[in-house]
C-alpha cells in the first residue's frame, strides 16, 4: 500500500482541479492510500509539503507551475516522490516530463509510481525545478502578479505595453569560471526545456545530466517578433542569430542594485548577484 498526500491549489489555472476528488475517488488504484489538503495561501504547499513529506511515500501536487515548483522544490534531497497533476495554463515541467494533461490520465499514471531521480538546481537560497530568470520575462512576471486581472489577453497587454520601454540590461556572467560581459534581453536558466504551452527556451536540455542550459536573448524589433515565436514552438530558439546558448553547472550573474528576476514564472528579487547549482540526482519524480 503506497501513502500519498494530494496537495490542491484550488484557484489554479482554469479550474480542472474542482473535479480532482470524484475523479480520484473512480480512478485512483486500490494500492493508493491517498489523503487530500487544499491550500489556502501563498506558499502554503511549501508548509504542508514540509510538515508531511516523513508520512507518505508520495506527494502529489495538483496545480499550475507555480505550485509545481513549491511542492518540488520542498522533496530535493527526500525520500518521497514528488508527482503533478497538471491544472495550469503553462505545465512546463508536466509538458517537459510528457506527464499527462488530463485529470484522469494523470492519476492513472500516479498509480503506475513509475518514479526517476532527476536534477534539481539552487538559486541563492532558494530552489527551481524547471526555468528560472532575468530580463524582459522576468519584469512580465512581476507586473503580471500585480495586475488585477489574469488570463491570456492581459498577458498580451502588458507584454505589448512593457516591450517598448524594456532597454536590454548590461550583465557580468559566469559560467563554471568563465566570465562573461553582455547585454541580454533575457536570460533563461532551465533544468527542464519549456517555459510552458510548448515555448521550448532550452529545446536540448535534459533534467538528468548534470547541468543547467542558459538561453539568452538579444534585443530585436518587435516586428521579428513572429519569427521567434514560431522559433520558440519549434524547438529552433538557439539557432537565431539574437541567442546564445551554454551549458554549466555554476552560473553566477551580477547586476548593480535590484535584479528582478522569475522562477517557473513567480516573480523573485535578488540584489547585485545571482549564484545557481545543479544539484544532480536530487529529486524523486513520478513520471
Amino acid at each position: 500500500m503506497k501513502k500519498v498526500l494530494y496537495i490542491i491549489n484550488p484557484i489554479s489555472g482554469i479550474g480542472k482541479q474542482k473535479i480532482l476528488e470524484k475523479l480520484l475517488a473512480k480512478y485512483s488504484a486500490k494500492n493508493i492510500d491517498y489523503t487530500i489538503k487544499y491550500t489556502k495561501y501563498a506558499k502554503h504547499a511549501i508548509e504542508l509539503t514540509t510538515q508531511n513529506s516523513n508520512n507518505f511515500d508520495a506527494i502529489i501536487v495538483v496545480g499550475g507551475d507555480g505550485s509545481v515548483n513549491e511542492v518540488g522544490q520542498s522533496l530535493i534531497n527526500s525520500n518521497t516522490a514528488f508527482g503533478i497533476i497538471p491544472t495550469g495554463s503553462g505545465n512546463g515541467l508536466a509538458r517537459h516530463l510528457k506527464i499527462p494533461l488530463k485529470i484522469k490520465d494523470a492519476i492513472l499514471n500516479i498509480n503506475n509510481f513509475n518514479v526517476v531521480t532527476l536534477d534539481s538546481a539552487s538559486i541563492n537560497n532558494t530552489f527551481f525545478i524547471n526555468v528560472a530568470g532575468i530580463g524582459f520575462d522576468a519584469l512580465i512576471a512581476h507586473k503580471f502578479a500585480k495586475y488585477g486581472k489574469r488570463g491570456f489577453s492581459s498577458y498580451i497587454r502588458i507584454t505589448s505595453k512593457e516591450f517598448k520601454k524594456f532597454k536590454a540590461q548590461k550583465i557580468n556572467l559566469s559560467i563554471d569560471g568563465n566570465k562573461i560581459n553582455d547585454e541580454v534581453f533575457l536570460l533563461s536558466i532551465a533544468n527542464g526545456s519549456q517555459f510552458g504551452n510548448n515555448a521550448y527556451i532550452a529545446p536540448t536540455a535534459s533534467m538528468s545530466d548534470g547541468e543547467l542550459n542558459i538561453t539568452t536573448l538579444k534585443k530585436f524589433p518587435l516586428i521579428s517578433a513572429p519569427k521567434l515565436a514560431y522559433k520558440l514552438f519549434t524547438k529552433k530558439i538557439d539557432k537565431l542569430k539574437i541567442a546564445k546558448a551554454y551549458k554549466a553547472k555554476h552560473i553566477v550573474i551580477e547586476q548593480k542594485g535590484e535584479i528582478l528576476a522569475h522562477i517557473d514564472g513567480e516573480p523573485i528579487t535578488f540584489f547585485d548577484k545571482i549564484e545557481i547549482n545543479i544539484i544532480p540526482n536530487s529529486l524523486k519524480i513520478i513520471i
